[in-house]
């Protein structure tokens, strides 16, 4: 990175620290003069050798967790549960298939990585759709979250999209674009393609079809629900966003950090659509935990906190609210105490996680396989 856009970077902390202390008009303002190149005081400065863009403003922003480093890219395509970092979620003895795929429609280009249980099921088989967070791939993903393991324990298939660099300098999914929050369009287009392609090349039971992410890949997972209904059955939103959120960089910031939201959000608002399952850290410094209860709006008419907290056998305390909207569709809120921008209960072999949490796998898993298809 040259000197140029250190400073860039180290510009937009001091926007954070405004958005926290000024509020979001200021912050946006500092943010649009330093993307033409000006110093916050005014001052002009030479354009940088190499363009930053607004995705790497969003990713310096992100703290990096302790031994977050990613994990060398896997090549075997075939995987022990059993004697891998995945064990401690089962002790199945049967070997499952991991292997790297690629898929394009007209909205372009998405390789993803697919995860098959060993043995033959005979039978129609779930499949879990998992959307990875900023600088995270889907072996990443997959180590921390060690959904391969509980998919060989329960029998379902799970599909991991890889947004590549080139799409997102950080590898984000780009929930804050409006090109990337519609139907048919953009990233839902590729992903729900991805997932249909599965449907159609396996066994796939179409009523327990489900859909995963966490943190910028959380935020794009409320939009797939939003946007196919008719495709997935549940979703499950961890450190995330509510549809429609933001519509550029600056209301992106806003948003994550508990600011006004864009006028988008209203869809998930005014209606849930399939049920939901949350995980959000009350200590999470990155996606302010307001996100969550936003998410969960209609059901209910919000979220209240007066469930009994608990300890989870990591030994952080959370707090459960299960709710049901006035159409009767379920959703379930996990508070975790002093929790941060992580994946609850995920394995320190991949980046972003904490494992001193809830399990947050095994209990997405559980809530999906409790909620097929609604006709």
């Amino acid at each position: 990175m040259t000197k140029m856009n250190e400073e860039f970077l180290a510009s937009m902390r001091e926007a954070m620290e405004l958005l926290r202390t000024a509020g979001p008009l200021e912050a946006t303002g500092f943010i649009q003069r330093a993307l033409r190149g000006i110093d916050a005081g005014a001052q002009p400065r030479a354009q940088p050798e190499t363009r930053v863009q607004p995705a790497q403003v969003v990713e310096a922003l992100l703290p990096r967790p302790a031994g977050a480093e990613r994990p060398a890219a896997r090549e075997e395509t075939r995987v022990r549960p059993d004697k891998a970092e995945h064990a401690p979620h089962g002790d199945s003895h049967g070997a499952g298939h991991f292997s790297a795929r690629t898929y394009a429609n007209h909205a372009g280009q998405r390789g993803y990585k697919l995860y098959v249980p060993g043995g033959d099921k005979g039978r129609p088989m779930p499949l879990v759709v998992m959307l990875h967070g900023c600088t995270q791939d889907a072996d990443d993903f997959a180590v921390g979250t060690r959904m391969n393991a509980l998919a060989e324990r329960h029998g379902f298939l799970v599909a991991y999209p890889v947004q590549p660099m080139t799409a997102n300098p950080s590898r984000c999914w780009n929930w804050f674009n409006p090109a990337d929050q519609q139907r048919a369009l953009g990233e839902p287009a590729l992903i729900a393609g991805i997932t249909r392609e599965v449907m159609a090349s396996h066994q796939v039971d179409a009523d327990r079809v489900y859909v995963a992410g966490l943190s910028a890949g959380g935020a794009m997972a409320a939009v797939m629900i939003q946007a196919y209904p008719e495709l997935y059955a549940a979703a499950g939103v961890h450190s995330g966003l509510p549809c429609g959120s933001a519509h550029d960089l600056p209301s992106a910031l806003a948003a994550m950090h508990g600011g006004k939201m864009g006028a988008g959000a209203g869809a998930a608002e005014a209606g849930p659509r399939r049920p939901l399952i949350v995980f959000h850290g009350d200590a999470d410094t990155t996606v302010h935990v307001s996100n969550a209860g936003r998410l969960l709006l209609a059901f209910e008419g919000g979220v209240s906190l007066d469930g009994k907290p608990q300890r989870s056998r990591g030994g952080r305390t959370f707090t459960l609210r299960h709710l049901t909207s006035p159409d009767g569709i379920d959703a379930e809120y996990w508070l975790i105490h002093g929790a941060p921008h992580a994946w609850a209960g995920g394995s320190a072999r991949g980046s972003y996680t904490d494992a001193s949490g809830p399990d947050a796998s095994a209990e997405m898993v559980r809530f999906f396989l409790a909620h097929p298809m609604r006709k």
